[in-house]
């Protein structure tokens, strides 16, 4: 065996109106229906009010979720392939709506992303809409937290994806907020993690957005050229990035000039 399996942690913002996904590919059903009715169903019960403490979100963003979970699991209410409709910073990244379909292909054998409604998603899963953090303290009838209610079940379907697709190691390319869901330090395999830093006035700077977005630029490369070596993924090369000498075993460090802003881009390109 050889190659990598890698994870993702989701987005909050949603377009639920995705490109198709390419011919001879077919969307998939997320593993963890009665988990994710039970969430579900918890939280219809909960009032706008309540929703908006328990997440601490706007009224508005309260109302919104309140009404999601009122629709959740009817007939006509949307649903699309994760990866498509996930839309925040790791997914501007990722750009699974642009893949080839041997990209996506391998994306969806090799790509996992965490979820604290649906535990562990494959990109072609199909979603509703959602929010719900994996640190949100929801508490359920055998668990005072989202950690508590997945238990196990997150790492041990990691753990089965790898056997099945002949990877060996996981690169984490999640948030600690969901890396801890799905307990990577149990499952007895290598783990890979990762930091994008920007070269800023002449120091290396770790800045929230650009990380969360080479986060998903890492996913997207190792989808299109399919490493299986540590010294493949360590020549990652995409927009600038460079290996950086700080660089253990276990911790690959990534580093690039610091981009310029979208609107002086479009000036200069």
């Amino acid at each position: 065996m050889s190659g990598f399996t890698t994870v993702l942690s989701p987005a909050k913002t949603l377009e639920m109106e995705p490109p198709a996904i390419p011919g001879g590919l077919d969307p998939t059903t997320p593993r963890f229906a009665a988990q994710t009715r039970q969430l579900a169903e918890t939280l219809g019960g909960q009032s706008p009010a309540t929703l908006e403490k328990l997440m601490s979100i706007s009224a508005t963003l309260a109302t919104l979720n309140h009404d999601r979970w009122q629709s959740f699991n009817t007939r006509g209410n949307p649903r699309g392939p994760a990866a498509l409709c996930f839309r925040g910073d790791v997914y501007q990244g990722l750009e699974a709506w642009t893949m080839k379909k041997t990209s996506l292909a391998w994306a969806q054998d090799h790509v996992r992303i965490l979820s604290g409604l649906y535990g562990l998603l494959r990109p072609l899963d199909r979603i509703q809409p959602y929010r719900l953090e994996m640190g949100t303290r929801l508490k359920t009838d055998a668990a005072s937290n989202l950690y508590e209610f997945w238990g196990d079940r997150i790492g041990k379907a990691l753990k089965k994806d790898m056997a099945d697709n002949g990877s060996e190691t996981i690169v984490n390319l999640a948030s600690d907020e969901y890396a801890k869901a799905a307990r990577l330090e149990t499952l007895g395999v290598p783990v890979i993690s990762t930091k994008f830093l920007q070269l800023d006035g002449g120091k290396a700077k770790f800045m929230s957005f650009y990380a969360k977005q080479s986060r998903g630029l890492m996913a997207r490369w190792m989808a299109d050229h399919r490493p299986k070596t540590i010294a493949a993924l360590r020549k990652f090369d995409a927009e600038d990035y460079g290996l950086a000498d700080e660089s253990t075993a276990d911790t690959l460090v990534f580093v690039r000039p610091k981009p310029l802003p979208i609107a002086q881009r479009r000036k200069t390109g």
